[in-house]
């Protein structure tokens, strides 16, 4: 992947059930949604207090701090509220000088397009490699990644990360999905934070379920998130989603229930689509297959209401957690019912 391949299109992502609706002649609300790595069962936000939205959003009450002893950041001088990562994906380009970034050929697809039109020039990462090429200045990593659910071990992004930081590099890890694992602390590189050269996304719209409250948080050295805070202007993050993310930042309890739910869930998934022999890989909240019928899979389950992710270098499809039993038997009978006409239309 090159400066002169990158597609500077705007990236496609899950969720676009409108689109599905149009394409397929099937309503909107008859749609069973699985095309993204968001967890169906939210978190139950407590009542928002008046306050919050009458007020201006205070950077002093104590959001950065609550969101640094979630994730084990030592100095809340490290973390910085935006809206969403998405802010952060599109304006930290900017901020480092333009050189080669490695970036995985399949991988959240807002990273490249980004680089680019900040002036950088994109090269294809190869994930197995211990040591980094010399052209890279710069590297990517969503860890684990969407949709291949590929984890990079906390020891190889260290090295990646001296390796870079010796060049006068930088290493972003995109840890979006991170939350949702029990061991997310061991695997995080979030206590790393304050070391110069590396940034850490990270979000709470996917494990908690609060996608709409457009809430994330970079996590670096103060010098570099005074800059993209300066970029990026005051109030970032309403009262309302202060609130929200709070709240489920400080509800241990339910986290722990959770990510035994998820763990349990993408279990069942991953049996599911071992049956068609479709080989997922898997995070706790969504699995990816590479079988080379996955185009015809997905026409064929959105024929039957059911909204995937699919991907096209390499043909691939990722599905998300249904949320109740009946969303569960519904996937089940048309995956069952696809796979059989798939096989039967290829004569297996």
């Amino acid at each position: 992947m090159d400066v002169e391949s990158t597609d500077l299109t705007a990236p496609r992502h899950g969720g676009n059930l409108h689109e599905a609706a149009r394409t397929y002649g099937i309503p909107y609300d008859a749609w069973l949604d699985l095309s993204t790595g968001i967890n169906p069962h939210g978190y139950p936000v407590p009542p928002v207090p008046p306050d919050a939205w009458r007020r201006l959003p205070d950077d002093g009450d104590g959001f950065a701090e609550c969101a640094a002893a979630y994730y084990g950041v030592p100095d809340p001088a490290c973390v910085l509220p935006v809206a969403g990562s998405q802010a952060a994906i599109r304006a930290l380009p900017t901020l480092l000088r333009p050189a080669t970034v490695g970036i995985a050929p399949l991988t959240y697809s807002e990273y490249a397009p980004a680089f680019v039109r900040a002036g950088h020039r994109v090269a294809a990462l190869d994930v197995a490699d211990d040591t980094l090429p010399d052209a890279l200045t710069h590297v990517v990593v969503v860890n684990p990644n969407n949709p291949t659910a590929v984890r990079v071990d906390r020891d190889r992004l260290l090295r990646w990360h001296a390796q870079l930081a010796a060049r006068g590099g930088t290493l972003i890890v995109d840890e979006a999905f991170a939350d949702a694992y029990a061991y997310v602390d061991a695997s995080s590189l979030a206590a790393h934070a304050s070391t110069p050269g590396l940034v850490v996304l990270r979000s709470p719209g996917k494990f908690f379920g609060l996608a709409g409250v457009r809430a994330g948080f970079v996590l670096g050295a103060p010098t570099l998130l005074h800059s993209l805070s300066d970029m990026l202007g005051a109030w970032t993050v309403g009262g309302p989603a202060r609130h929200a993310v709070a709240a489920a930042f400080a509800d241990r309890a339910w986290q722990q229930r959770m990510r035994a739910q998820l763990a349990d869930d993408s279990a069942r998934l991953v049996r599911l689509l071992h049956e068609p022999r479709l080989s997922p890989h898997a995070t706790p909240l969504f699995a990816w297959t590479a079988d080379p019928r996955t185009p015809a899979l997905h026409r064929a389950l959105a024929q039957r209401g059911i909204w995937t992710r699919l991907f096209a270098q390499p043909a691939s499809v990722r599905f998300g957690l249904p949320a109740t039993d009946a969303e569960w038997q519904r996937f089940e009978r048309a995956l069952r019912e696809s796979v059989d006409a798939i096989d039967t239309l290829h004569g297996r």
